[in-house]
């Protein structure tokens, strides 16, 4: 998408909302083909509906660049990212959801990462996948969603066994490719005796 002078990141434009719609749309339909090859077919359908509220579009249509999701750019502006908010709160998929008070840590705060569902990791896996296939385009490789999760690890409130079943699913991509990982998640994975 080209921005002319007139539409400076910040500002809402039309150009921005229908090029952020078509990533949304472009993204969801990736996630929903993958789950779908796993057998999460509510989830494949429902996956990121929240990115159509009011809250998450007007971000879309101020701070969409094509490259990397408008969240950043707003938070960099702004400080803080009102679509993440409400994002993060509305979607199981995101870690960020199951972050809680754990009343035995010895921490303060005792915020900690709680055990994710096994087919919200999964669908983690999925979004994760998508989004580097949507932003990365032709430069995409097999390695990118697991690059990108190592990258972020050291601030990652996540469970233990959610990060590690995440980290399985994304190096299984890294070193078998997509037909192994979907068959390792289907086979594997989602069956109820996978020690989780």
């Amino acid at each position: 998408m080209a921005v002319t002078d007139d539409e400076k990141l910040g500002t809402w434009s039309w150009a921005r909302l229908t090029a952020h719609l078509r990533t949304v749309r472009h993204h969801r339909h990736l996630v929903r083909k993958y789950c779908f090859a796993v057998g999460l077919y509510w989830q494949g359908l429902v996956h990121d509906l929240s990115k159509y509220s009011l809250t998450e579009l007007s971000t879309g249509a101020r701070f969409y660049q094509g490259t990397r999701s408008p969240n950043n750019a707003e938070r960099e502006m702004t400080g803080v990212t009102k679509a993440w908010l409400h994002h993060k709160g509305r979607n199981k998929h995101h870690y960020e959801y199951w972050i809680d008070y754990d009343i035995k840590r010895q921490s303060d705060p005792p915020l900690c990462g709680m055990k994710m569902p096994k087919r919200y990791v999964v669908e983690m896996a999925m979004d994760r996948i998508a989004a580097c296939r949507v932003y990365q385009g032709a430069e995409y490789h097999q390695t990118a969603p697991l690059e990108y999760y190592r990258k972020g690890i050291s601030f990652h409130l996540m469970a233990p066994e959610t990060s590690a079943l995440l980290e399985k699913i994304l190096t299984t991509l890294a070193e078998h490719g997509e037909v192994e990982m979907i068959r390792f998640v289907k086979s594997e994975v989602l069956k109820k005796n996978y020690p989780y």
